[in-house]
């Protein structure tokens, strides 16, 4: 059975969990929110603040051993706060040292930055944070979803239905090795 973490605090884009949330779930993986604490946290929609998510676990409390992959939902808020904090920099190492996928959507790529992740890596993401991923060694480039070994981007909601099918067929490979010719 596939357990698959999402990472996420208070102002994540509400479609950007929810929907591969469902999308996993229906494929029958087990589906954890990881959040900085316990109770629940705060979606942001259209604009304003949404409804709340339970936090199934703590980033104290989980390894990336415990899980097949990991999703980050974007928000301009969610990621800002998550960069901040070191332990979840090291959750997010932790699933590129051990090649699982990992997937993250809009802003959330902020938190990579941050972790030092991106670097060499052919990736998407919401436009504002195009110079952001060029400046820390990324490949940009603009299209609805991109894979590099395992690695899943895309750009905002609208591409929610291309992210969350690679985001299930990465998942279902399972790690990547370094392909070599």
């Amino acid at each position: 059975m596939k357990r698959i973490a999402i990472l996420a605090t208070n102002g994540f884009e509400e479609s950007e969990l929810k929907s591969p949330k469902e999308a996993m779930e229906k494929e029958g993986f087990t589906v954890d929110i990881v959040s900085l604490k316990r109770g629940e946290i705060k979606a942001w929609a259209d604009g304003n603040w949404s409804n709340t998510y339970k936090v199934d676990k703590t980033v104290n409390e989980v390894k990336a051993e415990d899980y097949n992959a990991l999703v980050l939902p974007g928000g301009v808020i969610n990621p800002d706060l998550l960069r901040r904090e070191e332990n979840v920099l090291n959750f997010v190492r932790d699933f590129f040292k051990m090649k699982k996928p990992v997937a993250a959507i809009c802003h959330a790529p902020w938190t990579l930055i941050s972790a030092g992740v991106v670097k060499g890596r052919k990736m998407t993401s919401f436009n504002s944070i195009k110079d952001d991923l060029i400046n820390a060694g990324a490949n940009w480039v603009d299209q609805e979803v991109v894979v590099d070994q395992g690695f899943v981007t895309s750009r905002n909601p609208g591409d929610l239905q291309a992210f969350n099918s690679k985001l299930i067929e990465e998942i279902k490979e399972g790690k990547h090795e370094m392909q070599h010719a």
